[in-house]
């Protein structure tokens, strides 16, 4: 019975983990340029979107062999 308890409560952890790592950040402003990192993704509500929407940022690569790496990936999608 203690095992099954302590199972219960490792799983409760790792989800209670997954959920608070899973968490959108949103922003006023957009970061600046070289702040954000490569892959990460922020939520900004700075009222370019329009009514309904918020803008999804996710960094690019400022790390680039011969060119200047992966641009920052803006768009608007629908608030949730």
């Amino acid at each position: 019975m203690q095992r099954r308890l302590g199972i219960a409560i490792a799983l409760l952890t790792i989800l209670v983990g997954c959920s608070a790592t899973a968490a959108q950040r949103i922003l006023a402003q957009e970061p600046p340029p070289g702040t954000l990192k490569a892959g990460a993704t922020v939520l900004v509500d700075d009222g370019s979107c329009g009514p309904g929407k918020i803008k999804k940022v996710v960094g690019g690569s400022n790390i680039g062999g011969a060119g200047p790496g992966a641009p920052r990936q803006t768009l608007c999608i629908p608030r949730k």
